[in-house]
């Protein structure tokens, strides 16, 4: 029997990002194996997964044998291929529910979409145990099951960075939380981004792929590499919606969710987001060398001191009903004051 575990993250790296927070695990029954439960085989192959979880998986549809999803109660072949997808198993670092007020889009039975502000980090983790938005929906949902565990992540289907605004949404029953989860590692869930970026871009549309990792020397930034050589394939489409002179509004498509996939694609291609300190956005890259340009750019920064990446729409099917829905947010006061400070500026030298 073969297991080959994915996106495993070491927790003192784990960054607040848009990596998917679940596993995908895939088995190969040995040749010899006797006809057993599918979910009898699972549970002592995969620590940290109960039975009954295993079986929701099932019955959300969430394992295949041979690429054809299963129930519970199918018995394993030899030489059966297995995939499975299930949430991260908890981790022990106690949740304190706080107080602190969330921007609720909509609410059922299923799930909440919350628009967060920059600044908020998603889950506790290495550096950062209060103040997330984990805390927050720890408290507003404190009545729920799956929010009365020890899980630092508990519900989170996605997430964003830190000073990256935006739409999230988040499970509030296991089911949902599975089913949300297989649609975004299925890549059939639908996120759009607004990002301004350093430059003008050369096409008005266009893909960037490159197999993204952790840079070889500051594990806290990510890196582009040759497909193959390391990393995980990650695909990012872009449209130009405004050419702003020195920068480039532009909306993103995402086809993977790496971490710091928007970010570290369009610096690999020359364009940082504008003011993103990690990736040599918080520098003065396009421009003029007159004082006042530099001063323009300054109060820019200033205005909007994060990288300037919004995460506008997000669409899937309703976990319950099967009902195709999407959610849209508005860009925050912070980026939209700097995208229009630039159209003035833009329309100014064209006067």
């Amino acid at each position: 029997m073969k297991q080959e575990p994915k996106d495993n993250i070491n927790p003192e790296e784990e960054l607040d990002n848009n990596q998917e927070v679940f596993e995908h695990f895939r088995f190969e029954v040995d040749p010899g194996q006797s006809m057993l439960r599918i979910d009898k085989y699972l549970v002592d192959r995969m620590q940290n997964a109960s039975r009954n979880k295993i079986q929701e998986a099932a019955d959300a549809g969430c394992i295949n044998v041979n690429d054809k999803p299963v129930k519970r109660n199918y018995k394993v072949k030899p030489n059966d291929v297995i995939t499975i997808v299930l949430s991260y198993p908890p981790r022990e670092i106690e949740i304190i529910p706080q107080d602190i007020p969330l921007n609720i889009v909509y609410e059922d039975d299923a799930f909440l979409i919350v628009n967060k502000n920059p600044g908020m980090v998603v889950h506790p983790s290495y550096g950062h145990y209060s103040g997330t938005l984990v805390n927050a929906l720890a408290h507003h949902l404190k009545a729920l099951p799956l929010f009365n565990s020890k899980d630092p992540r508990p519900g989170l289907v996605h997430r964003i960075d830190k000073d990256t605004s935006g739409i999230l949404v988040i499970a509030k029953t296991e089911e949902a939380k599975t089913k949300l989860a297989l649609q975004f590692f299925n890549k059939t869930s639908d996120r759009k981004y607004r990002a301004l970026v350093w430059g003008n871009l050369e096409n008005d549309e266009g893909t960037i792929t490159g197999h993204i990792g952790r840079n070889l020397k500051n594990r806290k930034v990510m890196d582009v590499f040759p497909d193959g050589e390391y990393g995980k394939h990650a695909v990012t489409h872009y449209r130009v919606l405004e050419r702003l002179g020195y920068v480039n509004l532009v909306e993103c498509i995402l086809e993977t969710g790496r971490t710091h996939q928007i970010r570290a694609h369009f610096k690999h291609i020359g364009h940082p987001l504008f003011n993103d300190s990690d990736y040599g956005g918080d520098q003065i890259l396009k421009g003029t060398t007159f004082t006042k340009y530099k001063q323009f750019v300054q109060n820019c920064f200033k205005i909007c001191p994060r990288q300037a990446l919004h995460a506008k729409t997000l669409g899937f099917d309703h976990p319950t009903t099967g009902e195709y829905i999407s959610f849209n947010s508005e860009i925050p006061e912070d980026m939209s004051s700097v995208i229009q400070k630039w159209r003035d500026y833009t329309a100014s030298r064209e006067e």
